[in-house]
């Protein structure tokens, strides 16, 4: 779908959604998530330099980037598997590791459709501090937006709950920049890496797909930290696909 397309949708539908409270837009408020790149002083492989290379605007991201483990997490915004994996393994793992040292979490934009992308847009434009929060709300509600007939304007309710004006929403849906970052990453995460579901997780460069349960994630993670990585990692659970990669 063509760049003119994804903006027309975005600002054209009509659709109320159930109010929700401020608090997820701040959950994950961190200054310091905008990251350019660097692995700070970790030893890593060619594929984990190349992994490292952020988008236009930069990575966004949650923990300390000399932690033992780096997880990037291609994701879209209305892909259910990512939202299952966002309520019931991620908080275990912020708390557990990314909270704790032991991991760096990198969120990467891989929308399937249009509407995904209006999303990770709106997240962007919402500004590193609030971000995360934007996107734990966004997956929490997301068949209140995501899987009804008219979602732009679910997602322009969202937006206001948020402190989007009418006007703000508007010109962040037009935004060659914040369009073309979120582009890029997609792109690049399908041609480089091979991305082809979500969600998709590279651990210390290690492929894994779907949204494995938090047991497996965690036996995942531990491997990692005691240097033991030769066996297996763990099947690849629920996920969803597109064959032709992102489509914005």
């Amino acid at each position: 779908m063509n760049q003119n397309r994804v903006i027309a949708i975005a600002v054209v539908a009509v659709l109320a959604v159930a109010a929700l409270g401020y608090g997820g837009w701040r959950t994950f408020g961190h200054k310091d998530v905008v990251d350019t790149g660097s692995l700070g002083d970790k030893e890593v492989t060619a594929f984990e330099k190349e992994l490292a290379v952020p988008g236009p605007l930069g990575d966004m991201t949650l923990g300390d980037k000399n932690a033992p483990i780096t997880i990037y997490e291609y994701a879209s915004l209305t892909c259910s598997h990512c939202a299952e994996f966002s309520k019931d393994t991620f908080p275990l793992v912020k708390k557990n590791y990314i909270d704790t040292g032991k991991v760096y979490y990198v969120l990467r934009d891989f929308p399937f459709d249009p509407i995904a992308t209006a999303a990770f847009m709106l997240s962007h434009c919402a500004g590193p501090e609030r971000y995360f929060g934007f996107i734990e709300v966004l997956f929490a509600s997301q068949a209140q937006w995501a899987f009804v007939d008219t979602p732009m304007e679910a997602l322009k309710n969202l937006a206001k709950q948020g402190g989007f004006s009418d006007e703000k929403f508007e010109a962040c849906m037009k935004d060659q920049t914040v369009f073309n970052h979120v582009k890029t990453v997609a792109e690049r995460g399908g041609q480089k890496f091979g991305v082809r579901s979500t969600p998709t997780f590279f651990i210390n460069g290690e492929k894994i797909e779907g949204a494995i349960p938090y047991a497996d994630f965690d036996a995942v993670l531990k491997k990692k930290l005691s240097g033991d990585d030769k066996s297996a990692p763990a099947a690849p659970a629920s996920g969803e696909s597109t064959p032709a990669g992102p489509q914005q």
